[in-house]
């Protein structure tokens, strides 16, 4: 078992104080946005090794000690079944202002756009490139604080009428769309009409819309505030289409393929694949691909299934999804409770979000992490709250 070192991402829509004040540290006054908990190339944690004799080794990456012996750190059935890596990457994730509107692919979607990719030879760090690996891009947010977002498309008749209720007279066409066929019809209709408009044109009316948004509060109040961060973005519109949703702690939601979506503020823990494979729809000064986009996006109404879980005679707290490359389950640690073992055939990376809980011989502090290889024998006491990632294998 090995504490790890994590690095915090600082982009720009991050909390300036959600991660420090969980990590109890000062604020830098800078974006802080995510911390990485696992073995991405682009930020893998780093952990020192201790021996069997008590001698600290020398710090080195995630990736470097799985690449030297991945089936002692993964376990056979994990490599077997993903290959020699760590299949998922565990986050806390702190929204200050609304990330991107986006969408991820499914496994075939992802294989079929990077290998197109690579046989153009689009750069891989290229503004314009898609896919940045063949692998899909499920994940699951789970708040630790209120957390706002965006999910999935609600009811063409529901975003009609918010859209008519502001009065805003270049929203009429899409109005019109939204009424005029069936749902999956009207919703991908509106969604190419928004991205296709006129750049200009659209810039009015998202402060029309913002401005009637500011005015109306209530259940419109949410389109203000994204309109605040991008002004005249057409993404503010397109967020009129999708279901807005206030998780509280402890609640969380499941991420699929084709499924829009935006974080809009809040802490939570975030667990996904290990993929780089974002389309995004709006809200954001990136590439928009809207070919592969209309492509990728399911244009299905659905209400957003918020997760709660409930705890097994063992107290683990199971958030269930239908992927295997991870499994997030939480522990709400007792004073007095008997130490529960977490002892698995898979590697784990265990996160502390509060208390004071004891793995083994290492006392943890909320933020602390330590991953675990398969098969390692591993005890959890003491009080406080507890993430566990792992994979089903």
């Amino acid at each position: 078992m090995d504490r790890l070192s994590n690095t915090v991402r600082p982009y720009a829509w991050g909390s300036t104080t959600a991660i420090p004040e969980l990590l109890g540290v000062a604020p830098t006054g800078e974006p802080q946005a995510e911390m990485w908990m696992g073995a991405h190339p682009g930020a893998p944690s780093l952990l020192t090794r201790i021996s069997a004799t008590g001698e600290a080794g020398r710090e080195q990456p995630l990736t470097d000690v799985i690449a030297a012996d991945p089936e002692r750190e993964l376990g056979r059935a994990t490599v077997e079944k993903f290959g020699p890596r760590l299949p998922f990457l565990l986050k806390l994730l702190a929204a200050g202002a609304p990330l991107s509107l986006q969408v991820h692919p499914d496994l075939a979607q992802a294989e079929r756009g990077y290998e197109d990719e690579e046989r153009r030879s689009v750069p891989i760090d290229a503004p314009h490139r898609t896919y940045k690996d063949a692998n899909h891009k499920p994940e699951l947010i789970c708040a630790l604080t209120p957390f706002a977002g965006l999910c999935g498309f609600r009811p063409p008749t529901e975003a009609a009428e918010a859209m008519a209720a502001l009065g805003v007279d270049s929203l009429k066409p899409y109005v019109d769309l939204l009424g005029a066929h069936p749902e999956e019809a009207a919703l991908r209709e509106v969604l190419t009409a928004i991205l296709g408009a006129d750049p200009a044109e659209m810039t009015e009316t998202v402060h029309l819309a913002a401005a009637a948004a500011e005015r109306l509060g209530g259940a419109h109040a949410p389109y203000a505030r994204i309109a605040h961060h991008f002004p005249g973005d057409p993404g503010v519109i397109a967020a009129m289409l999708l279901n807005y949703v206030e998780l509280q702690p402890g609640e969380a939601l499941f991420l699929g393929a084709g499924v829009p979506h935006a974080y809009l503020d809040g802490l939570g823990v975030e667990i996904m694949a290990n993929s780089d494979n974002v389309l995004r729809c709006g809200l954001t000064p990136k590439h928009i691909d809207v070919p592969e986009l209309l492509r990728v996006v399911r244009f299905e109404p659905t209400g957003p299934a918020v997760l709660r879980p409930e705890a097994s005679p063992s107290g683990e707290e199971l958030y269930e999804t239908p992927v295997d490359e991870f499994r997030l389950s939480r522990f709400d640690l007792s004073p007095g409770a008997a130490p529960v073992d977490l002892t698995r055939d898979t590697p784990q990376i265990l996160l502390c979000t509060g208390g004071a809980p004891k793995t083994g011989e290492l006392d943890l502090a909320p933020g602390a992490s330590v991953f675990v290889p398969s098969g390692e024998k591993v005890e959890v006491s003491g009080t406080g709250t507890l993430f566990r990632a792992t994979v089903v294998a």
